[in-house]
């Protein structure tokens, strides 16, 4: 998904550029995308257990959503996003 744009800005996703940020900036963006990432996969699995209990008659805790989906789902994005965004900040440094 990112690729280098061609007029020398760097790497992008969605068209954002993915370079110039400072430390702090850097943190926030990994906190941010796990923090988003941990509401989203809660959502999803808060409706997806809904239509379990509703049609399959069962009775699962809405609270094993967040225990078994979104704090995993939101911890792997932070093991991910923390390296990836100081590795790009370590590289912009280093440019410097």
């Amino acid at each position: 998904m990112a690729r280098s744009v061609e007029t020398g800005r760097g790497a992008s996703i969605l068209g954002f550029p993915l370079e110039g940020f400072s430390l702090f900036q850097s943190l926030l963006l990994a906190f941010a995308s796990a923090f988003l990432t941990f509401f989203a996969a809660t959502f999803l699995a808060i409706c997806s257990l809904l239509v379990w209990n509703v049609l399959l008659g069962h009775a699962v805790s809405f609270a094993d959503t967040y225990r078994y989906v979104g704090f995993p789902a939101a911890v792997l994005v932070l093991v991910i996003a923390v390296p990836y965004f100081l590795v790009l900040w370590v590289r912009a440094k280093m440019r410097n």
